[in-house]
């Protein structure tokens, strides 16, 4: 997949692609269910697919007021996933406020007609763009009418009663409802992070942990979680423990988890965690041996669970 960042960089090889626009944060169902689409209908007509994007996020410019902000992927593993649907290019378009006064018509007319003289776009039911949100897919058809473009209007994509969004995907991780987020995404939800050193406390419990520094700001809610947990292209099984340590009376918080069955020095390793399930909440314990004979029963119980989710 080609990756071209600024409208200025794209080639003349993607004049007469089709096209879809959006943030894609998560590349969800819904999204990979477009890019999908697009890549399987380009192809047959003999051109290429181009997803077009923006970073930073919009709502991170129009709305900096909003923290933290919740992203659910990191740029580098939007374009790994939409490159894994079979999209031939991602535009990323650097959003400011200046490009935000770009107008829906300026944005189709000039870039899409004239420049990419796209032969057709694919977007979703909700979608909006340009100044003021004034470009939406009424707007796209009857352009499309005058420019000679098609489009096609995608209806909302469901799992159960459920309309698969960013925000209800984000709203789910929040409340640590992995089973959910797991079925909308169609993949574990994942934070990566880089190993620092901790105090030492698993260790003295014979559960060592390793610290990590999580990269994304959407974390679910403080306990503990059954995970899988990718190591220099390895995959291990493990618990996941996030935020305080009421029984030592440290109230820091921490991202750490226990690799079951392996054995090794990870610091400075970059890690990938990908949340499976949650085991239960934070207790404070009355002492240090109890905390770990509980921690003894939650290695077991996600042995279970991991086991099944192989």
């Amino acid at each position: 997949m080609v990756v071209f960042s600024g409208i200025e960089s794209t080639t003349k090889d993607f004049c007469g692609s089709f096209v879809t626009i959006g943030n894609f944060d998560g590349v969800h169902l819904s999204h990979q269910f477009i890019c999908r689409k697009l890549a399987s209908e380009a192809k047959e007509a003999g051109t290429k697919s181009l997803v077009i994007t923006f970073d930073p996020h919009p709502k991170m410019v129009l709305h900096p007021d909003i923290r933290p902000f919740y992203l659910i992927t990191t740029l580098e593993e939007k374009l790994k996933l939409l490159k894994n649907c079979g999209i031939d290019g991602t535009l990323i378009i650097p959003f400011s406020l200046d490009y935000s006064r770009i107008t829906a018509e300026e944005f189709v007319h000039e870039f899409l007609g004239q420049k990419l003289a796209m032969k057709k776009i694919i977007v979703g039911h909700d979608y909006n763009f340009g100044q003021g949100k004034k470009g939406n897919s009424d707007y796209l058809i009857s352009c499309g009418k005058k420019i000679g473009f098609d489009v096609e209007v995608v209806d909302a994509f469901k799992v159960k009663k459920d309309i698969i969004s960013s925000t209800l995907v984000r709203n789910l991780i929040l409340k640590g409802d992995f089973e959910a987020v797991t079925a909308l995404l169609g993949r574990y939800y994942n934070v990566a992070g880089i190993v620092v050193s901790g105090k030492g406390r698993g260790v003295g419990l014979g559960f060592p942990t390793a610290n990590i520094e999580p990269e994304k700001e959407l974390l679910p809610p403080a306990g503990v979680y059954t995970a899988f947990v990718d190591v220099e292209e390895r995959c291990y099984s493990a618990v996941l423990n996030i935020g305080e340590k009421p029984t030592f009376g440290d109230y820091t918080f921490t991202f750490e988890v226990y690799l079951l069955d392996f054995s090794g020095d990870l610091r400075g390793k970059r890690l990938n965690t990908k949340f499976v399930e949650k085991l239960r909440g934070i207790v404070k314990f009355d002492s240090p041996e109890k905390l770990k004979k509980q921690i003894a029963a939650d290695v077991e119980k996600a042995r279970s669970i991991l086991l099944k989710n192989m």
